[in-house]
């Protein structure tokens, strides 16, 4: 199993690791690994591999078997023996812009409270898609009402809860279309306001800013009918 980083720091952007073992398709499998994993409509993190000798840029990270993450290099290139001691290189700038559009999904998850059946993070834009048989929106109102989250600048932060305690308590999943993972005894929540009335608390294994302000200033786009009970709202960064 990969050590995941980016729990327990998502603003961790060097680190150094050891390559345990190289996959049959050319990717590479480390001890703990700062990249994300794709996965919950987060694409996977890039950026660059260096070791005494060499580097290779990671173009994406995947899930692999046994909570393993797999980094993908983008180039054909030599890569580094298992054992070997590495410094990973985390693309920043990509991820960052991930991290602040996920938040603001689970703030338009508070604004439009719909079931959710489908969401999808890039660099540009984000979007949710909900159950919503009528599409009877106040557009302007909900980018409103969305950036006065933002400003608010709540603390965004992290708990966990046995597979027990969320089956205990099935509201706090949103998402038709993602089941929260089980199996390992414990479950992510993250939690966007403070005490015990925040604003949103759900599973989630994504990266997330600190502070809702950080995200910056929201745009509401179209709202797009896909399906009979499907609306797909998109959104995207100002800056």
């Amino acid at each position: 199993m990969t050590r995941p980083l980016f729990l327990e720091d998502a603003y961790l952007r060097d680190a150094p690791a050891r390559v345990v073992s190289l996959t049959p398709e050319g990717g590479l499998v480390l001890d703990q690994a700062l990249f994300y994993g794709q996965g919950g409509g987060q694409p996977g993190d890039s950026g660059r591999l260096d070791w005494s000798g060499g580097s290779v840029p990671i173009a994406t990270t995947i899930k692999g078997d046994a909570g393993a993450l797999v980094l993908i290099p983008s180039e054909a290139v030599p890569l580094p023996p298992v054992g070997t001691e590495v410094t990973q290189h985390l693309d920043w700038e990509r991820r960052y812009r991930h991290m602040r559009l996920h938040t603001a999904l689970h703030l338009l998850s508070v604004v439009i409270p719909l079931p959710v059946t489908g969401g999808a993070i890039t660099t540009e834009k984000a979007r949710l898609d909900f159950d919503m048989p009528e599409a009877s929106i106040d557009r302007e109102g909900l980018e409103e009402e969305l950036n006065a989250l933002i400003d608010d600048d709540l603390p965004v932060s992290t708990d966990w809860i046995t597979d027990a305690e969320l089956e205990a308590n099935p509201g706090l999943v949103k998402t038709m279309s993602v089941a929260p993972p089980r199996g390992a005894g414990q479950v992510r929540l993250v939690r966007i306001g403070d005490g015990a009335m925040p604003v949103d608390l759900q599973p989630c294994g994504g990266t997330h800013v600190a502070r809702t302000a950080e995200i910056g200033r929201i745009v509401l786009g179209k709202i797009e009918k896909k399906g009979r009970q499907n609306r797909r709202v998109n959104i995207s960064l100002d800056n």
